[in-house]
Order: structure tokens, then C-alpha cells, then sequence
């Protein structure tokens, strides 16, 4: 039986799928207990896991310390890269500086399409509802200000992705913080440290996808589904983990190939339905947004005063542009470039577009229209369910934009999850083979499962740890190798400024 399941990979997923199933819908009654036991036992792992990511120096976690300061560093060390070759950033995008025989396997233009698939998203919808929920709306300034400093962060790692990448006989790339830990470190003289880095690196990347990019996506998206088509949590997770595990264990593709064409134009139609908003409410702009200014400096501002408002604005500005993390890394390695630094232009693009430009459309949304401190919605915002809180806030305007907003955050769930898969399932490797693969696959099918079924407070924290902690042991090999960078960028400069034949 085994053995034929094994062949048929689509067949093992729905058999997995079919154990849930079994569970909850043969007795609900009996099935209750069941969720409450998941989920107390889920919460006190997290909690414990929390307790030691999260440890606070003067208010501040040491995570969230930890990438302000690289941020700065970045910046700083760069000479302000992310501003002054901003514009040329945008031209390499365009293919002004492209080389057709560069090795590699996507255009620049098509690896930023890829990784921002995996950024925009639910963290764009829900994490800054969430963050003006918990840090009221001067949040939307630190995540602003997190999103300009994090582009020096994007450019560093995304550079390191592609200057230590392996490119395999098959013509396949292999990118990302393992091999620049391991190699990069290796070739400074630190090889027994980028190697405990790039395995301690891998294992956090393996438990983000379960959290960050599989637990907080499903229940997310649960909670706005739900609000316009309801269903029961553990119908739901069951769905999006047979559709998700049909793309990674049974190789059927077409679905995430569907989806990934489907959601950008989501995600065009949700730009454009906030422009419409903050079009029909012009006049109200400039109060919102000395608001967000006066909120951002004001002490009284939430519990934890300026403190908590800067860091739930870095927060979640990472959690939506993922600068620092690593896992950008990744899908940049596979670009056709002949230097590196010029794909680290490229991803310098991304926080700017996810967080400066996006997220600040669905902060003054929010704040425009008052759903953030509307007493009506106390619920949702104790509950951290914010796509719950954004639909509403389109909603209010747009009454029939939570039906489409539905489905967007469904498909944004479902993309993000295929595209961290394939992070994780890179990080699966190298830690150990190719061929155990279907073990990692197994897994994160069932995680799809527990993220629709467990509370809301959990997934937050039990993603917020997973992912930052990729960002720990990232960010402290990227200190180590800045030099290399700079050497790069100065030298592409002094390119640039030769003259040409």
C-alpha cells in the first residue's frame, strides 16, 4: 500500500487529507475537544519559543533590535545605495543593462516578479491591520521608515544570493544564505561558523515556511473568507491543503501555475480599488496623515508608548518585505546577471514596492475610513484578524469589494504558500537530500491543516519567532561579508563611469 502511494504522489495527498477528514467530520461533537487540545498544546509551545526570540532590552525585543541596527548598518556602510541608485535600480529592471549571454535562468525583471509573488500578500492586508490594531496608526511611519532602511538589507543579501550561488550540470541554480553562509565565511576564514550558521539558517528557513508563510497565510485568510463565505475551519484547511499539497506532492503544477497568474492581476486590483478610496476621500488624506505623524511620536500613543509603535512598524515591515530574512535570497540567485550587485540593485525595489507604496495604501485606508479604533470591531482587533479589519475598511466604501477581496486573500494565501514551499524545500536539501523531500512536503501539507483549526494570537507569534529568527543568524553572517559587497558596488560604480565604446 506504501509503496503505491509513494508512486502516486497525488494519491498520498489526498489520503492524508482524507485522516482530518475522518476526525472532524464523522463526530464534531467529539471534534471540539480535539481543536481545543490542538490548540492548547500549540500555544504553549509558542509561548515558550517567544519568550526567548522576543527577550526585551529597554522595551525593545532583541529581534527587533537586531534589524533595525543591521538596517542602519546597511544603509549607512552602502552610502545610502537604496537612494542614490534608486533610478538605476530601475532601469536594470527594464533590461538597459542586460546581457543576453549572463548565466542564470530568469531575467531581472521576472526573479523580482518572484519574489515580490511570495511578499505581496496577506502581509501587505493583514500585517498592517494589524500592526495600526496593536501600535495605533503612527505604526504606519516605522514600517514606512523600516521599508526605506530594509532596501540596503534587500541589496545586501540578494548580492551575496548571487555572487556564492551554484549553478548545477543541469543548467539549475542553487542560491541562497546556506551557500553564501557556508562559502562566503568559508572563504574570510570563518568556515566552522558559516557552516553552523547555514545549517542553523536552514532549520529556521523549514520552520518559517510552516509558520510565517503556511499557518499565518491559511489563518489569515480564514478569517476573511469567512466573513463573506462562511465555512468551518477545519473545511477550509482541509481545502487549501489538498489544493496545496496537489502542487508539492503531486507534482500537479497547472494549480499553482493558475494561481500565479491569477494573482497578480489581485493584486492590480487591489492597488487600484485603494487609489479609488483614498481618490473618494482626498480631502480626508492630510488629516490621516499627520495622524499617522502625530501618533508615531506620541508616548500615549498605545501600552508601551513610542516603544510599542516603532516596533510593531519594524515588525511587520519586515514580515511583509522580508528584508534581512534571507528568503528573497533565494528566488534572486536564479537571475541572469554577470555581477551580482546589479540583481542586489534589482531586490532593493522590493521593500519600496511592498511597503512603502502598498502597505501605506492600505494603512490610510484603515485610517481614513476608522475602523481601527471603531468599537464595533473590538473583536476583531483583540483577535489580531486583520484581513477581517481591512475587508471591512474596503468595504465601507466599496460595499461589494470583500467578495473580491475574499478571493484575492485566498489566492495571495494559496501563492505565497507554493512560493516558501520552494524556499524551504531548497533549505530541506541542503540539509539533507533531494530524495527525502516528500518527508518536508508531508509536513507541510499538515501545518496547512493546523493553521485554519488553531487561534489567530498563536499562528502571529509562532510565525513572528520562526521568521525573525531566520533574520538572527542571516543578518549576522551578512555582517561579516558587507565588505565583499562593497567591493562590488564600488567597483560597479567605477564601471558605470567609464566611458563606453
Amino acid at each position: 500500500m506504501w509503496k503505491s502511494l509513494y508512486k502516486r504522489p497525488w494519491l498520498l495527498t489526498l489520503f492524508l487529507c482524507l485522516i482530518p477528514t475522518a476526525v472532524f467530520a464523522a463526530d464534531e461533537a467529539a471534534g471540539e475537544p480535539l481543536i481545543q487540545q490542538l490548540d492548547k498544546s500549540f500555544s504553549a509551545f509558542v509561548d515558550a519559543i517567544s519568550q526567548v526570540l522576543f527577550f526585551s532590552i529597554l522595551g525593545f525585543p532583541l529581534i527587533v533590535l537586531w534589524l533595525i541596527f543591521g538596517a542602519i548598518f546597511f544603509t549607512v556602510r552602502m552610502g545610502f545605495v537604496n537612494f542614490r541608485m534608486f533610478g538605476h535600480a530601475i532601469d536594470i529592471v527594464r533590461g538597459k543593462h542586460d546581457d543576453p549571454n549572463a548565466p542564470g535562468e530568469v531575467s531581472h525583471f521576472q526573479a523580482l516578479a518572484t519574489a515580490l509573488s511570495a511578499t505581496v500578500g496577506l502581509g501587505n492586508i493583514a500585517g498592517v491591520a494589524i500592526a495600526i490594531s496593536l501600535g495605533g496608526p503612527g505604526a504606519a511611519l516605522w514600517m514606512t521608515v523600516g521599508g526605506l532602511l530594509g532596501m540596503s538589507s534587500k541589496l545586501v543579501e540578494c548580492t551575496l544570493g548571487q555572487k556564492y550561488r551554484i549553478i548545477k550540470p543541469n543548467g539549475k541554480v542553487a542560491g541562497g544564505p546556506m551557500y553564501y553562509l557556508s562559502e562566503g565565511l568559508g572563504e574570510i576564514g570563518f568556515a566552522p561558523l558559516g557552516n553552523a550558521l547555514a545549517i542553523l539558517f536552514s532549520i529556521c528557513c523549514i520552520f518559517a515556511a510552516f509558520g510565517a508563510a503556511n499557518m499565518f497565510q491559511v489563518n489569515q485568510s480564514y478569517a476573511t473568507v469567512n466573513q463573506t463565505f462562511p465555512i468551518l475551519p477545519w473545511v477550509y484547511g482541509l481545502v487549501l491543503a489538498i489544493l496545496v499539497g496537489l502542487v508539492i506532492i503531486g507534482g500537479i503544477h497547472r494549480i499553482g501555475q493558475v494561481a500565479g497568474t491569477i494573482v497578480p492581476v489581485m493584486c492590480v486590483l487591489y492597488v487600484v480599488a485603494a487609489l479609488w478610496i483614498l481618490l473618494v476621500n482626498l480631502p480626508a488624506i492630510p488629516s490621516a496623515i499627520g495622524t499617522i505623524f502625530q501618533q508615531a511620536f506620541n508616548p500615549q500613543a498605545v501600552g508601551g508608548g513610542i516603544i510599542g509603535v516603532i516596533v510593531q512598524g519594524f515588525k511587520r515591515s519586515t514580515f511583509s518585505n522580508e528584508a534581512g530574512v534571507g528568503s528573497a535570497a533565494i528566488a534572486h540567485s536564479a537571475a541572469k546577471t554577470d555581477r551580482p550587485i546589479k540583481e542586489g540593485l534589482v531586490a532593493l525595489l522590493e521593500p519600496f514596492i511592498d511597503t512603502v507604496v502598498i502597505c501605506n495604501m492600505t494603512a490610510l485606508v484603515i485610517v481614513i475610513t476608522g475602523v481601527w479604533n471603531n468599537p464595533e470591531y473590538t473583536s476583531l482587533v483583540e483577535g489580531n484578524k486583520g484581513a477581517a479589519l481591512t475587508s471591512i475598511a474596503f468595504g465601507s466604501v466599496i460595499s461589494w469589494f470583500p467578495v473580491l477581496l475574499s478571493i484575492s486573500v485566498f489566492l495571495f494565501a494559496f501563492s505565497t504558500m507554493i512560493s516558501w514551499s520552494y524556499y524551504a524545500e531548497r533549505a530541506w536539501e541542503y540539509l539533507f537530500s533531494e530524495r527525502s523531500l516528500i518527508v518536508y512536503r508531508t509536513l507541510f501539507v499538515i501545518t496547512v491543516f493546523i493553521g485554519a483549526i488553531v487561534k489567530p494570537e498563536s499562528v502571529l507569534n509562532f510565525s513572528d519567532a520562526t521568521f525573525f529568527a531566520m533574520a538572527f543568524f542571516n543578518l549576522l553572517g551578512m555582517y561579516f561579508l558587507t565588505n565583499k559587497v562593497l567591493e562590488d558596488l564600488n567597483d560597479y560604480q567605477h564601471y558605470l563611469k567609464q566611458p563606453k565604446l
